[in-house]
Parts: structure tokens; sequence; C-alpha cells
């Protein structure tokens, strides 16, 4: 009976290591776990881990009442360790210094009196887990069946290390690439401004020139044809500004600086702003109280200047112009933020081409713009790790929906679900911003 309680034990100790093990990420992880459980799961006064390395025997790791090999290299042919691995199979030795399959001056200078050995992986191994005694001792069976399983695991282990860090190198690769290709992209943004902007600005020059020192001799027609022109310019000129604004909101590998960020207050701000900059198109906004966004507030703000600004843009038909800002939680516990507007609407087939650079929905004569705004807005999602879509049919608004982080990093704050849940039984109050 005690010896099944002892052998259980054992095995609860194994089981426990070898959850362990599947949570290391580097090779010194996994040494240090197998060196000191080896010792532990058959009672030995030392533990060493061996790899095999170019032909030889590396003791890459040790556990010992005194010091072992750690460091050293031997020879396949001369070394225990070595015979474990070309036979593929365990080694039991009750006295190092009359076994003819290992050489016993080796362990003259230390304790080992007796050993046990197991191969890390059976086919091919490409190491050893060692257990030594400062006593005669032969290991039993069921204690080298716990050691091989542990070597086992260690076989699955030193793979997962492998595999991880092969994932971490082309992370690091892909990172550079994308760097470098920011930069590039970055750099050739700034040229393509600077040689248009030059010619860009001999148009408007000399179609000013020609207005001022011409202009009493063109016809009507003249005078149009010149007003196109002069328009043109300075629409592309906004052109290259909105294009070098949209590259340096992409830039940059590294996550936005997040904090947390007052959204209700930064919401009403951003309309306040926008309703004083058109006296005649007066906007009832609705924000939802004690929003709290955990994201980089200098981007949060372009991107509520974007989405709002769009729906005061879009409601300018309404006959009583509304828009909403808040947020609610999806079944996934994920806090999902919104716009939405009581405006002119689009086809929601068209979605997916509303976040394309100078992709525009809607005529520049009906509503002007350069159609660059939410393709700035969705960058600032996906730099923060987050997803944005849009629900609309023709004449019955808009609602933009946006993320800030998957939905397993930040926490719903209860007050918040709480909010959401009487919203949707209708029972929240809102505050109002820019109401006539």
């Amino acid at each position: 009976m005690a010896d099944a309680s002892h052998l259980e034990a054992r095995l609860e100790q194994l089981i426990a290591v070898v959850q362990e093990l599947s949570l290391a990420r580097s090779l010194n992880e996994v040494t240090a776990l197998v060196r000191h459980a080896a010792r532990e799961l058959v009672g030995a006064d030392g533990a060493t881990f061996v790899l095999r390395d170019c032909g030889q025997c590396f003791y890459a790791d040790e556990e010992a009442i005194s010091p072992l090999w750690k460091g050293k290299r031997f020879p396949m042919d001369i070394c225990a360790s070595g015979w474990v691995m070309k036979h593929a199979r365990p080694l039991v030795i009750e006295d190092v210094f009359v076994d003819p399959r290992i050489p016993g001056d080796a362990y003259r200078p230390t304790f080992v009196k007796s050993m046990a050995m197991v191969p890390i992986r059976r086919a091919c191994p490409i190491g050893a887990i060692g257990t030594y005694w400062a006593r005669h001792r032969v290991a039993g069976d069921d204690e080298l069946r716990l050691l091989q399983a542990l070597a086992d695991s260690t076989s699955i282990a030193l793979e997962n290390v492998e595999l991880y860090n092969d994932l971490e190198r082309r992370v690091r690769e892909r990172t550079a690439q994308l760097e470098a290709l920011n930069d590039e992209l970055g750099a050739f943004a700034y040229a393509v401004s600077h040689d248009l902007r030059a010619p860009l600005r001999a148009i408007a020059g000399f179609s000013r020139a020609l207005d001022e020192g011409y202009g009493a001799q063109l016809d009507a027609r003249g005078h149009d044809w010149l007003s196109r022109v002069r328009r043109g310019a300075a629409r592309m000129d906004r052109m290259i500004d909105d294009m070098l604004d949209l590259s340096r909101v992409g830039g940059g590998a590294d996550s936005p600086r997040r904090e947390s960020v007052d959204l209700s207050e930064l919401a009403r701000s951003v309309a306040a702003e926008l309703q004083a900059g058109q006296t005649t198109h007066r906007v009832r906004v609705i924000v939802q109280d004690g929003l709290v966004a955990v994201a980089d507030a200098g981007l949060l703000r372009v991107l509520l200047q974007n989405l709002i600004g769009n729906a005061f843009k879009f409601t300018r038909p309404s006959a009583e112009p509304m828009v909403e800002v808040g947020a609610g939680v999806s079944p996934a516990r994920e806090l999902v933020f919104h716009v939405r507007d009581n405006g002119v609407g689009f086809d929601g087939s068209r979605t997916d081409e509303l976040f394309g650079p100078f992709r525009r929905l809607h005529a520049a004569g009906e509503f002007p713009g350069d159609g660059i705004g939410l393709a700035t807005v969705q960058r600032i999602v996906r730099r923060h790790r987050g997803r944005i879509w849009a629900e609309s049919a023709p004449g019955s608004g808009a609602t933009f929906f946006w993320t800030l982080s998957p939905a397993s990093v930040d926490p719903v704050p209860q007050d918040l679900q709480q909010d959401s849940d009487a919203r949707l039984r209708g029972g929240a109050e809102a505050a109002l911003v820019g109401a006539q």
C-alpha cells in the first residue's frame, strides 16, 4: 500500500511537470524543469540534461549535491549518454566502476556510484536524462518508466521551443520588413507630395496671375474655366495633405500609446468644435455617459473627428439631424463603440468600398470631401488591434461600429455593462451636445 501511494504521488508530480513543460518557451526553462524533476522523481543525488551536439554529448545542465560535468563535451563512444542515444534505450548501472559500457575513470572525481539514464526521444534520440546516486542502488522498473515519461515529454517540449523560437524569428523578420516598408512608404509619400506641389504651385500661381492680369479680357466661359482650374489645384493641394496625414497615422510597427480616455467627454468636445464651425447646420448630438476607452488619446480624437464629422455632413438634408455616440457589449463580451446618424445613408452592399483611400459612395457635388477620412479611421482602429464595420441603407442613416482591442484584452466595466443592458430596455438617458 505504501509503495502504491508513493508511486501515485510521483505520478502526480510528473503530471505537474509535464504541464509546466508545455508552457516552456526556452531551452533554459526546459533544462531547469527537467533536471529538478528527474532528481525528485527517483530520489537521486544528482541529475544531468545531455544533448547530442555535432557527434558529441554536451552536458547542458545539471542539479546535484556536488559538481558533475555541466558545460563539458564528450565523444559519443566513451560516454554513458552516448550509449543511451546510440542504442535508443535506458541504461541502469549499479556500480559505475565495474561496468564495461562506460569509462569508470570519468566518475572517480565525482560522488557517483550508481546511475540510471534514459533517452530523450526514442526514435533517433536527441539527448538523454541522467540520474545519479552516491551509494550503490539499482533503479526500479517504475522509476525507469517515470524517467522515460519525463524524457518523452521533454522531447515534445524541445520541439515546441524550436517552433516557438522559429516563429519569434519570423515575426522579428516580418516586423523588420514592415518597418522598412513603412519607412519607404513614408519617404515615398513625402517625395511625391514634394514633387507634386512644385507643378501645383505653378498652376495656382499662373492661374492667379492670369486672373489678375487678363481677367478683364475673359468672357464668362473663360472665367468659369479659370475658376475650375483654381478649384482643381486647391483640391489637389488638400488631397496631398490628406495623403501625408494618412501615411502618418499608419506609420510605425509599434503599438499606439494606450491610456484611459474619457471618450464621452472627448466626443462632446469634438462635436462642439464641429458645431461651432457650421452655425447654419444645427445637429442634435447624443453622447452616452461613462464611455471609457483604453487607447491613444490623440488618435482617438482624429477617429471621432472623422466619424462625427461625416455624420454631420451626411445629415444636412435631414429635417431634424441627429448623431449618437455610444457603446454596447456584444454577446462575446466585447466592448463595441458606435457613431450613428439619421442622414442619407448608403447602399449596405458597398460597405467594403468605404475604407479605401479616396473612395466615395456619394458624388462630390452632393457632399464635399476627398474620401480619405474613413481610410484614416480604419488605420487608427487597426493600430489598436481592433475592428471597424458599418451598417446602413439609403435614406435610413448609417452606423459605424468599432472596437479597440481583442475582446479578451480589456474587461468590460460593470457599470457600462449595466448601462448597455438598460439602453437595450430603453431606460437610458443621454447628454446633448449642440442641441438647439
